[in-house]
């Protein structure tokens, strides 16, 4: 049986080893892999049911703000993803709480906060520092339309992002153009968007804001 394991997914190859080095100092008993982009976790995810806990970057290549968090949660559940973010502005630590992240690392936070954290998750706990922020309900009502998507719905819909026609999606995803179709009409009408550049726009939506 395959020792279980934690994925760290960020593009920066020092703060990968970084990362990497706090775990195997502290979490000595998992093995880890790593990720450099949205494509790389998504197959990771795939090939290595031994993963327990996910550690994500925001901003990686393939990725657009929380989609790939949200794009983890509705495909592997069972797996908690904890956020580790340059970006600790108190909204965006909120939204990735409402996303289904279960912890929000500062990438500013010592090692011993950052084990302590990853520990606490993988006990089932949840780690995020106290926010004055309040709960926004049109971003839990954002996370509840784009959890009725499919992963290949979800795929299908940050192509869309893209401006790809359905001609490029299909290419793009190894789909049939008419499968293509079938699946913007069924995005669309789950996200109650009465056009493509609608949901585009929405999209747009999951990227963090930047500063305070």
């Amino acid at each position: 049986m395959s020792k279980p394991a934690l994925l760290v997914a960020d593009d920066h190859p020092l703060f990968r080893t970084a990362v990497l080095h706090v775990l195997h100092e502290r979490l000595p008993q998992f093995s880890t892999l790593e990720a450099a982009s949205a494509a790389t976790l998504g197959s990771m995810l795939q090939q290595h049911p031994e993963i327990e806990l996910v550690l994500l970057d925001l901003s990686m290549p393939g990725a657009r703000g929380f989609s790939a968090l949200l794009h983890v949660r509705g495909e592997y559940p069972e797996v908690p993803v904890v956020v580790i973010s340059s970006n600790d502005h108190p909204r965006v630590i909120r939204r990735a709480q409402q996303f289904g992240a279960a912890g929000f690392i500062p990438k500013s936070a010592p090692a011993e906060a950052m084990g302590e954290a990853i520990a606490t998750v993988l006990e089932g706990g949840s780690w995020f520092a106290p926010m004055a922020a309040e709960r926004s309900e049109a971003d839990a009502e954002l996370a509840a339309r784009l959890a009725q998507l499919t992963p290949q719905q979800f795929r299908v819909l940050l192509c869309l992002a893209d401006g790809l026609l359905n001609k490029q999606i299909a290419a793009e995803l190894g789909l049939a153009e008419n499968t293509v179709k079938v699946h913007v009409t069924a995005i669309l009408k789950k996200l109650a968007c009465y056009s493509r550049t609608q949901a585009a726009v929405l999209v747009k939506s999951l990227e963090p804001e930047s500063g305070p």
